[in-house]
């Protein structure tokens, strides 16, 4: 059976699909994945067994979107099922372009217009969950509780000794971000029972280098700086490899979920119950309620980031500390 998925755009919730693709795979026996989706979305899930065909969609860089996306669903051919995890038109046509019969996409105007099974996916559960829905539109017999954890098909890093990831980034925007100098200051306190590795993407070399800096003001050695050095690959394993992870809500924190690592997530703006480590029993989330969160802006729109500046090292210290002895 022959199954085309669109995958979203952004690492973290690719991740987060990865759920709904294993359901495919349970209730469509002898399926066959080609996967379609950005850069980092392909390249951290074009390992999966059935995956056949890794596509990256680049109709977005196109002149004119319309035809390459008429081009590319030729490309493509037909599919026995079709299913886009993007609530975006784009996604919508290049199903209906592929002649699909079979084609599912979360309700909106354009897919209602395009698409032959478009539910309604309510966002008031984990992401996780409502990818699951949407991918088991069409399948009578589905049992919510047969969804497992995340899955990403790249081996971990094997570490010498105990290592703990630091991860500040967040490629959404800077409200979401905690400070590097908190970072290097949690980090600085573990810094006798684990090796450090500080991540980050090609746009967050200076943050990493400001956790850096300040890790060597606290006479910390023991570090590795891998920001904006690492492909997706390398990052999902070097990842998978840590014995401790202390993240922003990012692409990295879910890709620590999907190996199981124990983690403590700082979250401030954004919906901690929807985007939050899914089926990670060895997690933390520290966070503060406020009057204004969650926002969901990528920058703080009352100047204060409050949500995040009123977050203290010692509180994540303390978390850490638990987790450790859970």
């Amino acid at each position: 059976m022959k199954i085309l998925i669109v995958l979203p755009n952004w690492l973290g919730d690719a991740v987060m699909a990865t759920p709904a693709i294993e359901l495919l795979a349970k209730y469509h026996p002898h399926a066959r994945f080609t996967f379609l989706g950005s850069y980092v979305s392909i390249e951290a899930l074009k390992y999966h067994p059935l995956c056949e065909r890794a596509i990256i969609d680049e109709t977005k860089k196109a002149s004119n979107r319309l035809l390459a996306t008429y081009q590319l669903a030729k490309e493509l051919g037909d599919f026995h099922l079709a299913i886009t995890f993007r609530n975006q038109m784009y996604s919508s046509l290049l199903l209906r372009l592929t002649k699909t019969v079979v084609c599912l996409s979360k309700r909106s105007w354009h897919s209602l217009f395009l698409l032959s099974h478009t539910p309604t996916v309510k966002s008031d559960k984990h992401l996780a969950l409502q990818y699951a829905q949407l991918a088991m539109t069409n399948v009578d017999a589905y049992n919510v509780n047969d969804m497992g954890a995340l899955k990403i098909y790249i081996k971990p890093k094997e570490f010498e000794k105990p290592t703990l990831g630091i991860n500040a980034g967040a490629t959404y925007g800077s409200a979401k971000r905690w400070y590097p100098e908190k970072f290097a200051e949690v980090a600085s306190a573990f810094s006798d029972r684990f090796n450090i590795i500080i991540f980050g993407g090609p746009n967050e070399v200076a943050m990493a280098k400001d956790i850096e800096d300040n890790l060597k003001l606290q006479h910390v050695e023991n570090y590795t700086n891998v920001a904006g050095k690492t492909n997706i690959q390398e990052l999902c394993a070097h990842i998978g490899g840590c014995s401790l992870f202390i993240t922003n809500d990012s692409g990295p924190m879910h890709v620590a979920a999907a190996y199981q690592v124990p983690t403590v997530s700082i979250f401030g703006p954004t919906k901690h119950k929807e985007t939050s480590q899914w089926m990670n029993e060895k997690m933390s989330i520290v966070r503060h309620d406020m009057e204004c969160s969650p926002c969901m802006k990528r920058e703080c729109p009352l100047k204060h980031h409050e949500c995040m500046t009123s977050i203290t090292a010692q509180e994540v210290i303390d978390e850490v500390k638990v987790l450790l002895k859970r």
